[in-house]
C-alpha cells in the first residue's frame, strides 16, 4: 500500500504544473468573462436610464437588477471553453501518462517495472492519479463559485444587484450542470462511465506496447469488443423486445453488470500484461 501511494504521489508530482496551469486558465477566463459581462450590463443599464424607457427595446435583454444566476447564464461560453480545454488535456494525458514512460530518454518504464512492488500497482496508480486530477478540477470549480460571487458583489453596486441561490446558479449554466451533477445517478453516469472508458484505453495501450504493430489491431479490437458487449443489451432488447421481454430497469441493471465486467476485465488484463508480457 505504501509503494502504491508513492507511485500515485509520483504521478501527481509529474503533472502538477499542468494541473496548476489549467486551474489558472480556468480562473482567469471565467473571471474575465464575468467582469466583462457585468461591466457591459451596467453600461447598458446606465444608457437606458439616460435614454429613457422608450429606448429599452434597442438594448440587449438586461434585467433591472443583476444577480449571480443571470451572470452565470450570460457567461456560459466563458465557462465552457476552459472546461473543454481541461477535458481535452486530460483526454490526451490518458495516452501520454503511459507513452511518456516508454518514450523518455532513458525508457523510464523499465525502471518503474523493476521497483519492488506488484506491477498492478503501477496500473492502479495511474488511474488513481487521473481521477484525482479530474476531481481536483471539479473541486476547484466549486471553490471558484463563491469567489466569482464575491467578484459580482465588488463590481455591481448594491442598488443594482439581487440575491440568488447556489443551486439555481449551477442549474442555469450548462457547463456546471455537466461538471457538477446534482444526483448520484448522474454522477455515476458521467464519472463512472468515464473511468471505465479510461480503463479500457489503458488496457488497449498496454496491448499495443506488448505486441507492437499487431498490438494496435488487438487494442482496436479490444475497444470495439468492450463497446459491443456494453451496447448489446440496448441494441438487442431495444430493437426486438419480443424475444426475451425485459423491463427497462432490468436492461439498466444488465448494462451496469456488463460495465462492471468490462472494468474488471480491463484491470485484470492490463495488470497481467504488465506482469507477464512486458519484460525488462
Amino acid at each position: 500500500m505504501n509503494r502504491y501511494l508513492k507511485l500515485v504521489h509520483m504521478e501527481i508530482h509529474r503533472f502538477r504544473w499542468i494541473l496548476i496551469a489549467l486551474m489558472g486558465i480556468t480562473a482567469i477566463c471565467q473571471s474575465s468573462g464575468l467582469i466583462w459581462t457585468l461591466k457591459k450590463a451596467m453600461a447598458q443599464l446606465e444608457e437606458q436610464k439616460i435614454q429613457g424607457a422608450d429606448m429599452r427595446k434597442y438594448f440587449d435583454s438586461v434585467p433591472d437588477t443583476l444577480n449571480f444566476e443571470w451572470a452565470m447564464f450570460s457567461t456560459q461560453m466563458w465557462f465552457i471553453l476552459p472546461i473543454l480545454l481541461c477535458i481535452a488535456v486530460l483526454s490526451l494525458y490518458v495516452f501520454f501518462i503511459w507513452y511518456r514512460d516508454w518514450m523518455g530518454r532513458h525508457t523510464f518504464i523499465y525502471r518503474l517495472l523493476m521497483l519492488p512492488t506488484a506491477r498492478r500497482n503501477l496500473f492502479l496508480a495511474k488511474i488513481t492519479a487521473l481521477l484525482l486530477f479530474v476531481f481536483s478540477i471539479v473541486a476547484f470549480q466549486l471553490i471558484m463559485l463563491p469567489v466569482q460571487e464575491l467578484v459580482l458583489k465588488l463590481v455591481v453596486p448594491v442598488e443594482l444587484r439581487s440575491e440568488s441561490h447556489i443551486v439555481d446558479v449551477i442549474n442555469i449554466n450548462q457547463a456546471l450542470v455537466e461538471l457538477i451533477p446534482r444526483q448520484f445517478e448522474q454522477f455515476f453516469y458521467i464519472y463512472g462511465l468515464g473511468t471505465i472508458v479510461v480503463l479500457m484505453f489503458f488496457t488497449a495501450i498496454l496491448l499495443e506496447r506488448s505486441y507492437q504493430r499487431m498490438g494496435i489491431l488487438y487494442g482496436i479490437l479490444y475497444l470495439a469488443g468492450c463497446a459491443l458487449v456494453v451496447a448489446a443489451p440496448l441494441l438487442y432488447f431495444g430493437l426486438d423486445s419480443s424475444i426475451i421481454p425485459l423491463y427497462p430497469m432490468e436492461i439498466y441493471v444488465l448494462v451496469l453488470f456488463l460495465l462492471s465486467v468490462v472494468a474488471a476485465v480491463s484491470v485484470w488484463l492490463g495488470s497481467r500484461l504488465l506482469a507477464k508480457k512486458i519484460t525488462v
